[in-house]
């Protein structure tokens, strides 16, 4: 199979059930596999991923819905928020957090003042290739994935029910799971929109 052919199929996927073949400690392989191999500025290694499976992957989203509930408009709207989680992202077989560890940041921006003001976009961009290499790894070995973004609201909670660094800095979600149902068809924009070729 092509990258390219990986590409197409690394799609988002929201209809995830728990029915992989893989173990835990398979997915946890190729998710720091996949990490280990992104590019990052000056070789910073800042991005940090924590693969949650079981019980740790419904407290995540049993964390979520409750910090959603406080910003609920209405019963009603929180209740169609529960059944997108619940029936989306808490019934796939895990999640991965991926974070920004900050410290690796600060401390680059004190060796190098003169691109001090360009590290935190780098570390953004890093953690963006991190994050789509573990998307399309895992589309390689046939598990639908989605990118969900709850942070900053369940950045408390979160820190306080596993204790990660205070250093790290939550970024995305991305639940994984069997892919229940196949993603929409996607639409592309026309290419003369987005791509020049100047010679």
């Amino acid at each position: 199979m092509t990258f390219h052919s990986l590409q197409q199929k690394r799609r988002s996927i929201y209809n995830l059930g728990n029915q992989l073949t893989q173990t835990p400690e398979e997915i946890f392989n190729i998710v720091n596999g996949a990490v280990r191999e992104a590019p990052s500025a000056f070789n910073s290694q800042s991005v940090r991923a924590v693969t949650l499976t079981g019980a740790a992957h419904e407290k995540l989203w049993d964390l979520v819905l409750a910090q959603l509930k406080t910003v609920a408009k209405d019963p009603e709207s929180f209740q169609k928020t529960q059944n997108k989680i619940d029936h989306s992202f808490k019934s796939g077989f895990g999640t991965v957090l991926l974070f920004t560890d900050t410290a690796v940041v600060k401390n680059l921006e004190e060796r190098f003042p003169f691109y001090a003001d360009n590290f935190y976009d780098w570390s953004e961009q890093a953690l963006g290739i991190a994050s789509y290499a573990i998307w399309v790894t895992l589309a390689e070995a046939g598990i639908g994935a989605s990118n969900q973004h709850y942070n900053p609201l369940i950045d408390q909670a979160l820190q306080a029910e596993f204790n990660f660094p205070a250093n790290w800095h939550l970024r995305a979600e991305m639940p994984f799971g069997s892919i229940q149902a196949p993603a929409d068809t996607k639409e592309y924009m026309a290419d003369d929109q987005r791509f020049r070729l100047i010679q």
